[in-house]
Formats: C-alpha cells, sequence, structure tokens
C-alpha cells in the first residue's frame, strides 16, 4: 500500500472508537476509500498481467475506487479488441460518469457487440441531459430486438427527453416483454414538462 495512505491510515484508526458515530461512520468510510486508493496499484498491476477474469475484475475496482488515474486505464480498455475487456471498462466509465470520457462512450454506441452497445445506452443516461445525447438514443428506439429499444427508453427517460414520449410509448405494444416493461417504466420516469438547455455559446 502506498505509504502516505498508510499513514493517514495509521491517524484515522484511533477515531473508530470515537463517542459520536458520525465521527465513527466518517473514519471508517475514509479508511475504506483509503485502502482502495492506496491498492490502486495492485490493481493496475492485475489489470496489465492477470488473466480475463482478474483483468475484468481489476476494471470492476477501477470503477469503485474512481479518482483521476483510473479514467485512462478504462479509457484505454474500452477500446480494447476483447469484448469483455471492453464491456467491463464502459459498465466502469458509465458508474464514474466523468464528462471527458462522454467521447468514448458514445463510440460504443456504435460497438460491433449489441450487449455493448446496450451497455453503452445505460452508461450515458448517466451523464447531464443533452441534445447531443437525444440525438444519438432516439434511433435505438426503432431497434427492435427486446433489448437495445428496452435501454434507450429508460436512458432517454432518466435523461428527460420530453419529445421521445410517443415512441416510448408506442414500445408499449412491443412483442418483447423486456421491452414493454422498460417502456412502462420509462413513461413512470419522464418529466411532465420540458427542459430548456442553454443556448449554444452561453456560458451560463
Amino acid at each position: 500500500m502506498n505509504e502516505i495512505a498508510r499513514t493517514r491510515i495509521d491517524a484515522l484508526r484511533p477515531l473508530l472508537k470515537d463517542e459520536d458515530p458520525d465521527v465513527r461512520d466518517a473514519v471508517a468510510t475514509a479508511i475504506e476509500r483509503l485502502e482502495a486508493t492506496g491498492g490502486i496499484d495492485e490493481v493496475l498491476h492485475a489489470l496489465k498481467t492477470g488473466d480475463m477474469g482478474a483483468r475484468v475484475a481489476a476494471i470492476h475496482a477501477l470503477g469503485e475506487i474512481g479518482g483521476d488515474r483510473v479514467v485512462a486505464p478504462l479509457v484505454y480498455c474500452a477500446g480494447r479488441p476483447e469484448a469483455d475487456i471492453r464491456s467491463a471498462a464502459v459498465e466502469a466509465l458509465g458508474r464514474l460518469a466523468v464528462p471527458s470520457t462522454l467521447p468514448v462512450l458514445l463510440e460504443r454506441l456504435d460497438d460491433e457487440n449489441g450487449a455493448i452497445r446496450a451497455r453503452a445506452i445505460g452508461a450515458v443516461a448517466r451523464f447531464l441531459p443533452s441534445p447531443v445525447l437525444y440525438e444519438r438514443l432516439r434511433p435505438f428506439l426503432e431497434a427492435t430486438d427486446g433489448a437495445l429499444e428496452a435501454e434507450a427508453a429508460l436512458a432517454l427517460a432518466k435523461l428527460n427527453d420530453l419529445s421521445s414520449e410517443g415512441r416510448i410509448t408506442a414500445l408499449l405494444a412491443s412483442p418483447h416483454a423486456s421491452t414493454r416493461q422498460a417502456a412502462a417504466t420509462a413513461l413512470s420516469l419522464l418529466p411532465l414538462e420540458f427542459l430548456s438547455f442553454p443556448a449554444p455559446g452561453n456560458g451560463k
């Protein structure tokens, strides 16, 4: 473990017995975070040298750890030829939702692997709503495969795309149960009024 992280953990440990329960909770969370961060070198080593299972586990661990150091390895993995690696990286990047990684996830919407496309749809739903995301996701509402249109309906609802309500409503008649279920959930998540976006070039 990183020596700085170890020193901080040693300083925190006595407060695990603090009389205030909120302090104890904060200390426990802090120690857990430092232990994860202190182990990032081991995780990165497993990512480079482990077998497929170890590498996938390492990617998920990086997604849990977060922070600046994990972004570049995850972006690299999102472009790897191995589908399992790409899939895990897309999921981790979606969990972190770092704005600079959105273009990487948008690329994966065109992935040759349908399961990864579906995972990318779910991942971009964690970012801030924008017309760009709406335009990229709306075509998936026509996928008719039981997975992509379901993910798109949920993603667009989470992104508050009220303009897609009609197409999402139409999915209630889908032959796929997964799509009907997703459409029903999406309709409950959609806002009841339109959102407005800043005009291009407006810094507010």
